[in-house]
């Protein structure tokens, strides 16, 4: 040992004194000082000297100095502003770092309670102390006007948290620049909005998000339709974006100053439908326009007429339309002079206009007017694949708006985004990243900003089905109207009759899966990994669905 002294001569032997082989090791040897000042060291022989309870004292404290001033050098060289807190919650350590980013000297902070210079709710130091959480580069506002990036870790002994370690960036200034930034993209983007109403956009498919193959046959049946001018059916539930696609159609096939009008069939009371329809004359009923009014037929003259919802239009009126359609002329309301239907309509709706014909509530007629050219929409469920690039462009949308910065979405989040269904399709994914943009105000996104009715959704995989978007093309022959009769027939099997139970609505169902899963399977190449990756599920539920289905 380096402590060990050989001059017996100075040691009083007249008092008992322990003996240890010299490989004790320095902690065993504390506990025998308590008897006595000295220590005997002896292998086998003779005595080979011995140690003093005051050399080990002055060794320990100059260890304890040196260590401390290694110690210190390292967390002053670390370049963040380090924080320790101890077990009582007041700060054991401020480095000059910390003294810059936080403006408080050391000798005012050592040795006093965190909490009486930062609020208790933003010190993450605290949080970690109190429940030994770990955090790693984590946004937070230690103050109302100051940004930090935060690591922070417990510090443990015997088991127990006996203090805290935080080391923080100042991004104050990162955070301002990117919030002008933002204020100024936000001006960007409305001056390119002025310029967009001004020049129109170039790419029809700008606002349609997304490359999962469902969308991209969607895209491919509409450069179709855009070389006709054919009546164009678009069939979708709720919220999948009907009338982007309907704009789309408008985009390619007219001009660019041609009118795009969309009229709501739901949303105008059935007095009113036929005068906003049509328009009306000057007099034609009290509390008209004294001037007469154009009616949306008129203001689509060159362009396209978008009827949104078509399934809500009053019985009566579909009758007027199908003139419109038949005979390309209508009358205005209380009008006597026949007036030329000049544009091209889009149709769509939510609903099963099949099974609506069978309850007397749509024209069968109509319905194969306007059905000259369908388009399936697919909901949000049958292309989750899509759900990443729609959430980016929503995030980035709302982050303008609400003036958010949004450094990171973790995967946990996104997790729950694909488990669930959306019924609300798009729609729904567009209000859901809108209320997350509005509750994340530390710039990451958390679960529990989600609504409930994601968070406690069944994790277990749901059945999907996969919808592709198709041309059907009026009959114009007896060959081409069986055909045609075949097709409706399978169209209608995506939903059920009204008077069908439920074993046979889910026969079709099945019926109606298995043949879709081997026209996809037949696309692939037989390729069931490739498959699974493109219906965004995996191998096992691929398997097991075909199981079922006896495939």
């Amino acid at each position: 040992m380096s402590l060990l002294r050989t001059d017996m001569g100075t040691l009083d032997t007249g008092l008992p004194t322990p003996c240890i082989p010299s490989s004790t090791s320095l902690v065993d040897a504390l506990s025998l000082f308590d008897t006595s000042s000295y220590l005997l060291i002896q292998d086998e022989g003779p005595i080979l000297g011995y140690i003093v309870v005051s050399d080990v004292l002055h060794a320990m404290m100059h260890a304890h100095q040196l260590m401390e001033a290694y110690f210190e050098t390292t967390l002053e060289t670390a370049g963040s502003a380090l924080t320790l807190i101890d077990e009582e919650a007041k700060v054991a350590y401020w480095t000059s770092g910390a003294e810059h980013v936080f403006s408080i000297s050391k000798h005012d902070i050592i040795g006093q309670p965190a909490a009486n210079f930062f609020p208790p709710d933003r010190l993450q130091s605290l949080k970690t102390l109190y429940t030994g959480e770990t955090v790693y580069r984590k946004q937070h506002q230690p103050r109302p006007d100051l940004f930090a990036l935060i690591n922070a870790r417990p510090v443990q002994l015997d088991g127990r948290i006996v203090g805290a370690v935080a080391a923080e960036v100042d991004i104050t200034t990162e955070i301002r620049l990117h919030q002008e930034l933002l204020h100024m993209t936000s001006k960007v983007q409305h001056l390119e909005k002025a310029v967009a109403r001004l020049r129109p956009d170039t790419d029809p498919f700008a606002r349609i998000k997304g490359s999962s193959p469902v969308i991209h046959q969607c895209l491919d049946t509409i450069r179709k339709i855009s070389t006709t001018s054919a009546t164009v059916l678009i069939l979708g539930e709720s919220g999948t974006g009907k009338e982007l696609f309907a704009k789309a159609i408008h985009d390619l096939r007219e001009l660019q100053t041609a009118p795009f009008i969309a009229i709501n069939c739901g949303a105008i009371p059935a007095s009113l439908f036929e005068s906003e329809l049509f328009g009306y004359e000057k007099g034609a009923f009290s509390g008209a326009d004294p001037k007469g009014k154009k009616g949306k037929i008129e203001l689509a003259e060159g362009g396209t007429l978008f009827l949104d919802e078509i399934g809500e239009m009053p019985l009566e009126l579909q009758v007027k339309l199908l003139r419109v359609l038949q005979e390309k002329s209508y009358f205005p309301v209380g009008g006597t002079r026949m007036k030329q239907a000049d544009c091209r309509i889009i149709a769509a709706t939510n609903q099963n206009l099949l099974s609506m014909i069978a309850r007397n509530q749509f024209r069968e007629d109509l319905y194969y007017r306007l059905n000259v050219i369908n388009l399936i929409i697919p909901p949000l469920r049958m292309r989750k694949e899509d759900i990443y690039e729609l959430t980016q462009t929503f995030l980035q949308e709302f982050s303008l708006l609400y003036n958010r910065h949004i450094e990171l979405v973790p995967p946990e989040v996104f997790k729950l985004l694909f488990q669930y269904d959306w019924p609300g399709n798009v729609r729904e994914l567009r209000n859901v990243i809108e209320r997350l943009t509005i509750l994340t105000t530390d710039g990451e996104v958390k679960s529990e900003y989600l609504p409930d009715t994601l968070t406690s959704i069944d994790l277990q995989e749901q059945p999907e089905v996969q919808l592709t978007s198709r041309i059907h093309l009026h009959p114009n022959s007896e060959h081409e109207e069986r055909e045609y009769s075949t097709e409706t027939e399978q169209d209608s099997r995506i939903a059920a009759n009204v008077g069908d139970s439920d074993d046979t609505y889910q026969q079709k169902m099945d019926t109606y899966e298995a043949q879709l899963l081997i026209q996809y399977l037949e696309a692939a190449g037989g390729n069931k990994r490739t498959l699974a990756k493109q219906l965004g599920i995996s191998r096992a539920t691929l398997y097991n669905r075909m199981k079922r289905l006896g495939l």
